[in-house]
C-alpha cells in the first residue's frame, strides 16, 4: 500500500501531512515510530481503573500525536474522548467514546502495518 492508499484506509488526511512533513520519507519515518508511543495502551489502563485524570492527559496525548500526524479519524475520537474527560469525573459515560478510540487506532495500526516498504 502506498503512503496515500494508507492515509486513505486510516481516514487521514495525506495532503495536510505532506504540507505539514514535507516528505514522504519523514511521514514514513514518524508513522513508523507511532507504534512505540504509549499514549494508547496507558489510555486503556487508566480506562480500565476508572482514573479519569490520568485518561484524560492520555486521551489529549494521543488526540497530539494524531493532529500532528494528520491521523483524522483517531484525531476526532481521541478529541471526543478527550472532552468527555475534561471536567474530572464524565458527566456520560466515556466507554463508548473509548470504544470509538480504540477501533479508530486499530485501524490506525493496521493500515501503518500494510504500508510498503520505502
Amino acid at each position: 500500500m502506498t503512503l496515500r492508499e494508507c492515509y486513505a484506509a486510516l481516514g487521514g488526511d495525506y495532503d495536510a501531512v505532506m504540507g505539514r512533513l514535507r516528505s514522504e520519507e519523514r511521514v514514513r519515518r514518524f508513522l513508523g515510530l507511532f507504534g512505540a508511543d504509549e499514549s494508547f495502551a496507558l489510555l486503556t489502563a487508566a480506562m480500565g481503573e476508572a482514573d479519569w485524570a490520568s485518561a484524560f492527559r492520555h486521551a489529549h496525548s494521543l488526540k497530539g500525536v494524531s493532529l500532528n500526524l494528520a491521523l483524522t479519524a483517531l484525531a476526532q475520537t481521541s478529541s471526543d474522548l478527550t472532552e468527555c474527560l475534561r471536567p474530572g469525573a464524565p458527566a456520560q459515560d466515556p466507554v463508548p467514546l473509548y470504544e470509538a478510540v480504540k477501533a479508530a487506532y486499530q485501524t490506525t495500526v493496521d493500515a501503518i502495518a500494510a504500508l510498503d516498504p520505502a
